[in-house]
């Protein structure tokens, strides 16, 4: 497979040990690309930094790293993505401390979508896992595609319907991309390379530390345009991504929940602070109206798909008729399964067009 010819050069820079981001883009500003700055005297290299850590650039990155990451993008969906590339994500060039490098595995194109992150708890409730899915499919087939960092729970439940819409779904995870975690997150990983992505900027062989996961919230909040917390704690580390989102510029909004709940009380001190409250979809749309999305709603892709799904929902609400039916009686009518109803009666919900009563039953609103 073909590569960028200063890619080795990338490489090498960033993955000498000791040598942190910060530092490379001070370098990168001051000589003007890698191989540049590998090649400076020490003493030029000590003008811009400290003198051990121009003592490790001279010495260079240890070559059976290069090695391992270049047979690693043998694979035609693995790639590394430098600062200097045309695809490295337009947004996260704004935020303060940009990666120099992404590991990427998956659609390169999902990089220039508009995105919205989903975030919350690991531990959600069932309707926490139900709103996340919901939302995340509906703003995917809008035309927003759906980030988030592959944790059990919110973000779990938010890639799986982000994947189910139109504009796919993108991970940002805290290892290298050549370990899953959390293991039980294999199958979603394996959707996400094939369907829609994943994106590190951890060297390849980096384990599960504690302290990378904060670290790769800037990214999943700098790629978004805007940030819908689903659920939190008051203590949840969704809440540093949604406090990144603001400091990074974004749109932060949260989902409400019982005042009983206390994964119910990180939202609702966001929406105190100022976030976005979000009952349906269309709350979402308008806060990111700005984005809307001329380009994706015009792709043949996200056309087709909102036409396929416009049908379905045609046919079920058919089915519901006007009045109160249980999920049963639809499933008997339809010949759908249940989850499959129950996601659908969910979308229909959000959007305005049907209403949940009591005793499980639902009515189509006119």
């Amino acid at each position: 497979m073909k590569h960028a010819p200063d890619l080795e050069a990338w490489l090498n820079l960033n993955l000498i040990d000791g040598v942190g981001g910060e530092s490379i883009r001070k370098l990168l500003i001051a000589f003007g690309n890698p191989a540049t700055v590998l090649s400076a005297h020490p003493s030029a290299l000590e003008r811009i930094v400290k003198k051990p850590v121009a003592q490790r650039i001279t010495q260079g990155a240890d070559r059976n790293k290069i090695a391992t990451v270049m047979r690693w993008l043998e694979n035609p969906f693995n790639a590394v993505i430098t600062l200097a590339d045309p695809d490295y994500p337009s947004q996260l060039l704004n935020i303060d401390a940009p990666p120099p490098l992404l590991y990427f595995k998956g659609r390169r194109e999902l990089l220039r979508q508009p995105a919205l992150a989903v975030v919350g708890s690991r531990n959600a409730t069932p309707q926490g896992l139900s709103n996340a899915e919901a939302f995340s499919e509906a703003a995917s087939n809008a035309g927003l595609c759906i980030i988030s960092g592959m944790a059990l729970g919110i973000d779990t439940a938010a890639h799986h319907g982000g994947l189910r819409g139109a504009a796919a779904s993108i991970a940002v995870v805290g290892t290298g991309l050549d370990i899953v975690y959390p293991a039980k997150n294999h199958p979603l990983a394996h959707k996400l390379a094939k369907e829609g992505a994943l994106i590190s900027e951890f060297p390849l062989g980096t384990p599960a530390i504690g302290r990378n996961f904060p670290r790769r919230n800037r990214i999943i909040s700098g790629m978004s345009h805007g940030c819908l917390v689903v659920e939190a704690a008051l203590q949840s580390g969704s809440l540093i991504t949604a406090r990144q989102a603001l400091e990074q510029g974004r749109e932060v909004m949260a989902i409400p929940g019982s005042i009983h709940s206390p994964l119910s009380k990180g939202c609702h001190a966001l929406i105190k602070q100022g976030a976005k409250l979000v009952e349906n979809t269309q709350d979402i749309l308008d806060e990111l109206n700005h984005l809307l999305l001329a380009r994706n709603e015009n792709t043949v892709a996200a056309k087709e798909f909102t036409a396929r799904k416009s049908t379905e929902n045609a046919i079920l609400l058919k089915h519901l008729g006007y009045d109160a039916v249980d999920i049963d009686t639809l499933c008997s009518r339809s010949g759908l399964t249940a989850e499959v109803v129950s996601a659908m009666l969910l979308t229909l919900e959000l959007d305005g067009q049907i209403s949940s009563l009591p005793g499980g039953c639902y009515q189509r609103i006119q």
